[in-house]
């Protein structure tokens, strides 16, 4: 590595010094996955599942999607909705760690009766973490 002499001392060439250092990118250490699907064999298949983290959208999710999204590691906060009903799930991500989620409309036991009388059906929304 070649060093150079500044007004300020000794300074590795093109390196960061002071609040620079504050502005560099992550490592990939400290990056984590989250992943969030819609491939529930108990899921109604019908009606979209709307998918965000920290406030930010990922996605909107139909029957046996699936989004995946890297974030930094640290506390988060995952949303799903289906516009009728909403979940939360606070989680914290650990550098590296892989957390996947399923989400589901579920079908209650009066929903495919509204279906067929009204033409639309309350479903309720589960998200689960994966093992």
């Amino acid at each position: 590595m070649a060093f150079r002499e500044s007004g300020s001392g000794v300074r590795p060439r093109g390196g960061k010094v002071g609040a620079s250092l504050a502005k560099a990118e992550p490592r990939a250490e400290q990056v984590a996955t989250i992943t969030v699907s819609r491939q529930s064999p108990d899921d109604a298949g019908i009606r979209e599942i709307f998918v965000s983290v920290d406030s930010e959208q990922l996605g909107i999710l139909k029957n046996g999607e699936a989004v995946t999204h890297d974030l930094p590691a640290g506390p988060h906060k995952i949303r799903v909705h289906n516009t009728l009903f909403w979940k939360k799930y606070d989680v914290v991500l650990q550098p590296g760690e892989h957390a996947r989620f399923t989400a589901a409309n579920r079908a209650g036991w009066g929903s495919f009766g509204f279906l067929m009388v009204l033409g639309a059906a309350p479903l309720y929304l589960t998200l689960e973490r994966e093992k």
